[in-house]
């Protein structure tokens, strides 16, 4: 145990008092025997590294539906660039890398394929709200492996707090939560250029003479201001400045990519193949992969139903989009006949 304990002591002697350290982690709810090398915080970060949950987000959706363009972003490009972001910010804070890094790697295992309008498509078949960052801690906790990664309390509470009103207890978890924000809003902007779907005449004029013209320029705006904003300070916040720069760069995505563009001119065929891939397997759940007969069988009909829906939904969610696309087509397009 030697080595762990070094790198627990050296927590202790060289990160600030806010930070969260790894030897008062609040545990996992199945207790283990501690690694001898890597504290717990390292030890949740190579789980999601080497999770079949992890590796399929580069084929899941960022903006641009199944890009065929090698440079687009995918979800788990985002998911690095957050990573980055916030271990940035946190080294420079004094906070713990560690835990901060695990809990940007995992903040997106629970989203849908085709991104948002797959969450969309979910919300609009399930008798419950469909929540990708509630997602993302199902996968954690009870999908991945068949059993789920047993994490810490803190990384469960950094992913399922990533986005929404509620603010996460440690600082990484804040930082990972603002971070997020910032990577999509600058990469988003990129992908959006790169498309034509804007161009940089579109872009609002002050905002980027504040940011920079640059990709590079704008995010290391974004991080410096973060970074000497949250020094110190007991939360991970942005200038107010900053803030509403960024307020009314998202509010132009909105307007120009995020809604009605040319950027999502597929998604009402995605949202189509996602409900109707749903409805199949709610009609026939013993086609699913999981299914046992008399597995969720409980005496009230409508739990029943409850506990096959979730079973779906949890299946759906997984899929990237190319599995989903070529799943479609297997179950709903005719196939040309062919001689012997």
């Amino acid at each position: 145990m030697e080595i762990r304990r070094e790198t627990e002591k050296w927590e202790e002697a060289n990160l600030s008092p806010l930070a969260t350290l790894s030897v008062h982690t609040r545990g996992r709810a199945i207790e283990e025997a501690p690694c001898e090398v890597r504290t717990s915080f390292q030890r949740d970060r190579d789980r999601i590294i080497h999770s079949k949950a992890f590796r399929r987000l580069k084929h899941k959706t960022q903006v641009f539906i199944a890009p065929e363009g090698d440079h687009y972003r995918t979800r788990l490009t985002h998911t690095l660039e957050v990573s980055q972001i916030a271990r940035t910010a946190a080294r420079a804070l004094r906070l713990n890398e560690d835990l901060t890094e695990a809990i940007a790697l995992g903040h997106d295992l629970g989203h849908t394929p085709f991104g948002h309008a797959g969450e969309e498509a979910l919300n609009e078949v399930l008798s419950v709200q469909f929540k990708h960052n509630k997602q993302s801690l199902r996968v954690v906790d009870y999908l991945e492996q068949g059993k789920g990664l047993n994490l810490t309390g803190e990384v469960r509470e950094g992913i399922l707090m990533h986005t929404g009103k509620e603010i996460p207890s440690t600082l990484e978890g804040q930082l990972v939560k603002v971070s997020d924000r910032l990577a999509y809003i600058n990469h988003d902007i990129d992908d959006a250029l790169r498309s034509g779907v804007i161009s940089l005449e579109d872009l609002p004029g002050e905002e980027i003479k504040h940011l920079g013209a640059t990709s590079s320029g704008r995010v290391n705006s974004m991080v410096i201001d973060l970074i000497y904003s949250s020094r110190g300070a007991d939360r991970i916040k942005l200038s107010p400045e900053m803030q509403e720069i960024i307020e009314n760069m998202r509010r132009f995505m909105f307007q120009r990519v995020y809604v009605g563009s040319a950027a999502k001119s597929e998604e009402n065929k995605a949202k189509l193949v996602v409900k109707q891939v749903f409805r199949h397997f709610l009609e026939n759940p013993h086609l699913l992969p999981d299914f046992k007969e008399g597995k969720n069988r409980v005496t009230e009909q409508n739990q029943q139903q409850k506990d096959i829906e979730q079973l779906v939904c949890d299946y759906l969610a997984g899929m990237t989009d190319r599995y989903i696309i070529s799943l479609y087509q297997e179950l709903f397009v005719p196939r040309p006949w062919k001689d012997k």
